[in-house]
């Protein structure tokens, strides 16, 4: 019986979950439970398969340290995939000791990758980069350095070093080759799609066009006057003035260089800044204020001169002014790029992903249902969102069995 519980295992790892069901699929002892589980994941039905592998670690005696810390390093893995980014993660780093200590490397080292792409969904890059170091690549198995090399470029593509991210998707490529696991073949193929994909606007002169991340990783270095509607910032070169928490300055800032050379009357500079229908003099008092403020922090980078209609950008040592703006910027566009990527993400996930309260995203969520372009499944805890499918295809059925793996 111990034959087909390594010829199940081997099934998982190269990725046929239905052959590994083949062998074990009647079978109720802990190690036949905890690959049903792991089988289970790989199809796509996640509820069933933590329930297996939550059932798998109870079973396995006090002796057996290894296999339950297996079960719970798999049930990390499912909640990552499920977008439970609140799931204990101490005890995935008890886990991973406990690997350790009993030298599986390889399956310790998989722990550390789950930890590492979680703190990246969050964005605490340095964190994920301090635990990759802390793991040596050299004997780790084809899907493991394959995975380990994903992690390392969704940490470049974060960082804007596109020349980094293309070697490292090119090395995850080469391993999830030798891996032959279709599933992880089409991971690497979706995150080369990121670098081909605009992930950005340019608006200048009043003309705009789309950017690659590429394109935005040179403009950092440019000599042009940019406003930065990612990160609300104002910076050349190496000066950066930050005004994410001066929300009316960087309205002004931005409707300025979308103008440049143009002046911007007051009228719409009230409209935009102030959110007012109608400009009283109470209105232009406040704006000459803003101004004032506005010229005081970018006094480094640029003036700001009045005209007979408003007012207008002066940049200082560059003759370009440039805006880098979203390529979606409608009200709730953060929580929609989290949800691009296809996975189902909780509410309390989004939340800390994007670090604000969990009831600002439920509003969002709820707006973004109401106008159909986001969709729930689910009650209580257990509920998803996620982006619906294009009408008319059955998405699930378009796809080979091993290909649901996530």
């Amino acid at each position: 019986m111990e034959s087909l519980i390594t010829a199940a295992a081997r099934a998982l790892e190269a990725g046929d979950p239905l052959g590994a069901l083949n062998r074990v699929a009647l079978r109720n002892d802990a190690p036949s439970l905890a690959l049903r589980g792991i089988a289970m994941a790989q199809l796509g039905d996640l509820g069933k398969a933590k329930t297996l592998l939550r059932t798998a670690a109870r079973a396995f005696g006090p002796r057996e340290a290894v296999a339950r810390a297996r079960c719970i390093v798999a049930e990390a893995e499912l909640a990552l995939v499920s977008r439970e980014l609140n799931w204990p993660v101490k005890t995935l780093a008890a886990a991973r000791a406990t690997l350790e200590k009993h030298g599986d490397l390889a399956n310790a080292a998989h722990a550390g990758h789950i930890e590492a792409r979680r703190l990246l969904l969050i964005g605490r890059l340095d964190e994920a980069e301090r635990i990759l170091v802390e793991i040596r690549p050299a004997r780790l198995p084809p899907a493991s350095q394959a995975v380990r090399e994903l992690v390392v470029a969704g940490i470049a593509i974060r960082r804007l070093r596109t020349k980094d991210a293309r070697a490292a998707l090119g090395r995850a490529a080469h391993a999830a080759g030798l891996a032959e696991i279709p599933a992880l073949a089409a991971e690497v193929d979706s995150a080369n799609l990121v670098l081909d994909t605009p992930a950005a606007r340019l608006i200048a002169r009043g003309s705009e066009k789309p950017l690659l991340l590429g394109e935005v990783e040179r403009l950092a270095t440019s000599t042009a006057f940019v406003v930065d509607a990612f990160h609300h910032v104002v910076r050349r070169r190496g000066v950066v003035v930050p005004l994410g928490t001066r929300p009316v300055l960087f309205t002004v800032a931005r409707l300025l260089a979308q103008a440049w050379p143009a002046d911007v009357s007051r009228e719409t500079l009230i409209s935009g800044a102030f959110h007012a229908r109608h400009a009283d003099e109470s209105h232009r008092a406040r704006l000459r204020v803003e101004i004032g403020r506005l010229r005081t922090k970018l006094k480094a980078l640029a003036d700001i001169s009045a005209t007979k209609q408003g007012f207008v950008l002066a940049p200082r040592k560059t003759r370009d002014v440039l805006v880098l703006a979203r390529p979606n910027e409608e009200k709730h566009a953060a929580v929609l790029a989290l949800l691009a990527d296809g996975e189902p993400w909780s509410s309390s996930a989004l939340a800390l992903a994007l670090r604000i309260s969990p009831r600002t995203v439920q509003r969002s969520l709820d707006e973004l249902a109401r106008s159909g372009k986001v969709q729930s499944f689910g009650h209580g805890r257990s509920r998803r969102w996620m982006t619906p499918p294009v009408p008319g295809f059955p998405t699930g059925l378009l796809l080979p069995a091993p290909l649901l793996a996530t």
